[in-house]
């Protein structure tokens, strides 16, 4: 985290925090612009997220940018814009006036108008409210159809993954994704691995309960299928699957399962064929092995929009302010 932190820190982005009359975000945003984390865009009115700043003792709120959409000079603009990109779906220019007044489409629209790079929310907001003004508005990256959620795992195991640090996906979004949908979680939880996790070369493994043909069933022929496609999406990228677990992570299991493999046993992304697997491994790994979960992190629009959990902490905010800020420099290149 240190070094997303100061990844963060070195080229700012302009992240947008919605919610920001929920304590935990305003104080997470305080500590934010305390710490030159990124530059923040805080929506509501003025009056009230001070008085709430001053009652909970924040001292950098001045720093910060504060728009209101009920007197912002651009709530038109971004009305019009919504209606644009809605009305063949049949939106009306009425109800697209009354959806800007949403923190979460209001931020969503300051994204595509250039505006800002990234959005987090989640802390007050369910993740179906999170997600919906993101895929509307700013909609899936080129070439991704399936937006998935990435955990980055924190361990004390250096022999593990890349010293330690390895990325799981998808833990959060597609419950049951097809070959083409695991194709693609796949290539965007490398993309994550380089841009939050700053792996140089991300290694994926493609999970299964078989390893290069050692079981026969549908599932396992998906992720072989997964694993081709994955292939032709991205053929830079260091791919190799079907691989069990301790073939993907222990080099002496990957050398006698499967030999010649440059990922076997020396994987740092796992990919897992559904998300009951990743979001049950996740949390196994953490509660049993002791690990750091950091995230979901959202992937696969074209700009960052994260989801927090509605247990989050203030430290969980702050974390995310960083990663979001990590993938909005990638989503520029």
């Amino acid at each position: 985290m240190q070094q997303i932190i100061a990844r963060a820190q070195q080229n700012k982005q302009r992240i947008v925090l919605p919610e920001s009359l929920e304590e935990r975000t305003l104080t997470a945003a305080d500590m934010s612009l305390r710490d030159g984390l990124a530059d923040i865009i805080l929506i509501g009115n003025p009056e009230e997220i001070h008085a709430l700043g001053a009652k909970l003792g924040l001292k950098n709120l001045d720093k910060a940018e504060i728009i209101d959409p009920a007197t912002s000079d651009k709530t038109e603009e971004y009305a019009q814009l919504l209606y644009q990109l809605r009305q063949k779906k049949g939106l009306t220019i009425e109800k697209a006036r009354e959806l800007v007044m949403d923190p979460l489409y209001f931020g969503c629209l300051i994204i595509k108008s250039g505006h800002a790079d990234g959005q987090i929310s989640g802390a007050l907001s369910t993740t179906g409210d999170t997600l919906r003004p993101a895929l509307q508005i700013i909609k899936c990256a080129p070439g991704i159809t399936c937006v998935s959620g990435a955990m980055l795992m924190i361990t004390d195991k250096p022999e593990y993954g890349e010293n330690g640090v390895l990325v799981i996906g998808d833990v959060a979004v597609t419950p049951v994704p097809d070959a083409g949908q695991l194709a693609q979680i796949a290539v965007c939880t490398a993309q994550t691995a380089k841009s939050v996790a700053g792996f140089a070369e991300p290694r994926v493994a493609m999970l299964s309960f078989s390893t290069k043909g050692s079981a026969k069933h549908d599932v396992v022929d998906k992720v072989v299928e997964a694993t081709r496609l994955a292939h032709e999406m991205a053929p830079e990228l260091e791919i190799d699957g079907e691989l069990q677990a301790d073939a993907a992570l222990v080099p002496s299991v990957g050398e006698k399962k499967c030999p010649g493999s440059h990922i076997a046993g020396h994987a740092n992304v796992l990919v897992v064929p559904s998300l009951e697997v990743g979001n049950i491994s996740y949390k196994l790994v953490q509660r049993l092995g002791g690990a750091d979960a950091i995230g979901p992190i959202l992937q696969g629009i074209a700009r960052p929009v994260n989801d927090l959990s509605r247990g989050c902490s203030v430290d969980d905010i702050y974390k995310m302010v960083a990663i979001t800020a990590c993938q909005a420099m990638d989503a520029k290149k």
